[in-house]
């Protein structure tokens, strides 16, 4: 008589995805074509993809094209005036023969994950969404959401590997005193140079016209060797004073942009 054959051991459940927008992923579920707007960036979506990002914290896809020698900054205006109004700024560019296809669809990959990894950044501010809005630069390429939230995750748990302390990726950056051991990398010496107590990652990757993840990734290993660091902020009263809130002058004028505000929050609600 045969032997019965041993049962299989069930597996555990794969742990759930983590969801960095669930308005995001209801969005892609009904795939819904419009601009998710957040506090820091606005993702745009078609047909429950991602199209087009962008942020305030890191250089557009116009500054990483003229920066980086691939397109001269006349031919990028002359794009968006004969096809911005069209929202095919990207299709000219290839079809005008500015810009090559491959070229063109590596650097918005590059500005999308990029913009994304800030525009996902926790907030505690209520998303909006604008249901048909499309970005002028066009179709390039679309990426899942699945595929933006996980490079995002990605992106974070490589900064955490690299340098835990996120401070110095929103302040000013100063150099410490702290002797180099041995030589600095090429491309961390540029980002170096540009630190001058001033200036933050944001204003390095504009200055450079460079990724800003990937110069926080520069930052991040030059803080972990020891040659960088936020600017503290003072304590004490001198931070009393200088945290003090100047109200603006009565004028019989309104605050626009306060009633801005308040408009976006009851549409948010």
């Amino acid at each position: 008589m045969r032997s019965a054959s041993p049962l299989p051991v069930p597996l555990p459940a794969p742990s759930p995805a983590t969801v960095l927008s669930p308005m995001l992923e209801r969005l892609a579920a009904e795939r819904a074509t419009g601009a998710l707007m957040r506090d820091c960036g606005t993702l745009y979506l078609a047909d429950g993809e991602v199209v087009h990002a962008e942020s305030p914290a890191t250089p557009g896809i116009d500054v990483l094209l003229t920066r980086g020698g691939t397109l001269h900054r006349d031919g990028w205006w002359d794009a968006v005036a004969q096809a911005g109004a069209h929202r095919r700024v990207g299709r000219y560019l290839v079809d005008s023969g500015r810009v090559a296809g491959g070229a063109l669809e590596l650097c918005h990959l590059g500005v999308l994950y990029d913009a994304a990894f800030f525009a996902l950044a926790p907030t505690r501010t209520p998303a909006r969404f604008r249901y048909g809005v499309a970005h002028w630069i066009g179709p390039v390429r679309p990426v899942p959401v699945d595929s933006v939230q996980r490079e995002t995750l990605r992106r974070r748990e490589l900064l955490d590997r690299i340098w835990p302390e996120a401070a110095g990726d929103s302040a000013p950056l100063v150099r410490t005193d702290c002797p180099v051991d041995g030589p600095v990398p090429p491309r961390q010496q540029r980002v170096l140079e540009c630190v001058d107590g001033v200036r933050t990652a944001t204003d390095i990757a504009q200055e450079l016209g460079r990724s800003a993840f990937h110069t926080l990734v520069d930052l991040r290993r030059l803080a972990a060797a020891g040659l960088v660091e936020a600017v503290r902020q003072p304590t004490g009263p001198a931070a009393s004073a200088t945290a003090r809130i100047e109200l603006p002058e009565i004028t019989a004028d309104p605050d626009v942009a306060l009633l801005r505000r308040l408009r976006d929050a009851l549409e948010a609600l």
